[in-house]
């Protein structure tokens, strides 16, 4: 069986670290506040001459770099993003632009939050399908630059940054003892659209318009939401909490992190939580908390790993793979 192998990993984040107390003289807020109610500590917001095209293309350098391969060796690029460079080309073509590549195809993906578990799922069966070889799977934020920073509910929540990893399409044995990845699950319910949303749009509004987002709402669904998932992978492949060596969840919320492990019967112990360093990234949460993990060395090759994430949309996923 073709099974979709993590062969190297990178992130990057902007220049800028802004603390909580540094939010202070912007809105009415507080260090203590935002702690409790998030995790969150600091956030990294992009400067001039940072985009989401330029964050990602160091993460996918690194990603390179990590694995031995060079750009040359690439031949699909997906990035997960809702803050793209430009309307069009997708951030994905400047990407491979900015790599130097003229061969292979590139386009982005769209599930806000959820984007890097989709754009894993889509690499994968690209890969399976024997259209690539190997692939950038990247996901990619500047979501400082949708916020409305009078808007004390959101605007401390999010960050910017950028995370990759290079999958690379391998013949296993089709077991559950396989390298790479063995399923995914993807769920959206449009009729959740209001809770979590940006009031603009080239099509609506003619502006890009800023994030919105009813906090007690998309609260109350998450941990359900992220449990159905994970519990549908543990099915499809006979696996339960007790085999995960690590979940590497969506870095949205401390508590919503916290609420889903503890439904789950995931010990804290086994949980990568990286929201308190970076805030919410979007699509770049996932990935960039990989990078931290397996760069640390509390990832390793073998481990049992499972990613999930949800998003507006609303959007949900999760992923199990053996790193």
């Amino acid at each position: 069986m073709i099974r979709s192998v993590v062969r190297g990993f990178g992130s990057a984040l902007p220049q800028r670290l802004v603390t909580n107390k540094e939010l202070e003289s912007l809105v009415e807020t507080s260090d203590d506040w935002i702690v409790q109610r998030t995790g969150i500590r600091q956030r990294y917001i992009a400067g001039d001459g940072e985009t989401t095209a330029s964050l990602g293309e160091q993460a996918a350098r690194a990603a390179l770099d990590k694995a031995g391969l060079t750009p040359a060796d690439i031949d699909l690029v997906i990035v997960a993003t809702s803050t793209p460079d430009n309307t069009f080309p997708a951030t994905a073509v400047n990407i491979q632009s900015r790599l130097g590549m003229t061969q292979g195809y590139a386009f982005d993906v769209q599930a806000v939050c959820t984007g890097f578990v989709y754009a894993m799922a889509t690499a994968d069966a690209h890969l399976k399908a024997g259209l690539a070889k190997r692939a950038l799977v990247i996901g990619a934020e500047t979501f400082s630059r949708i916020l409305d920073w009078t808007d004390r509910t959101t605007c401390v929540l999010f960050g910017d940054g950028a995370g990759a990893l290079v999958l690379e399409a391998q013949n296993l044995e089709g077991t559950m003892a396989d390298r790479g990845m063995l399923t995914a699950h993807l769920r959206s319910d449009g009729s959740h659209k209001d809770k979590l949303y940006v009031d603009g749009g080239p099509s609506s509004t003619g502006t890009v318009g800023h994030l919105r987002m009813e906090g007690r709402e998309v609260f109350k669904y998450a941990v359900g939401m992220i449990t159905d998932v994970i519990e549908a992978a543990f099915a499809a492949t006979g696996t339960t909490a007790d085999d995960l060596d690590w979940l590497v969840p969506h870095q949205a919320n401390r508590r919503i992190i916290d609420g889903s492990a503890k439904k789950l019967g995931i010990p804290t112990e086994k949980v990568v939580i990286t929201v308190d360093l970076h805030g919410n990234t979007s699509a770049a949460s996932i990935p960039l908390a990989l990078s931290v993990a397996a760069a640390d060395g509390r990832i390793k090759q073998g481990d049992l790993v499972m990613l999930e994430a949800m998003g507006g949309g609303f959007t949900w996923g999760a992923l199990l793979l053996r790193w």
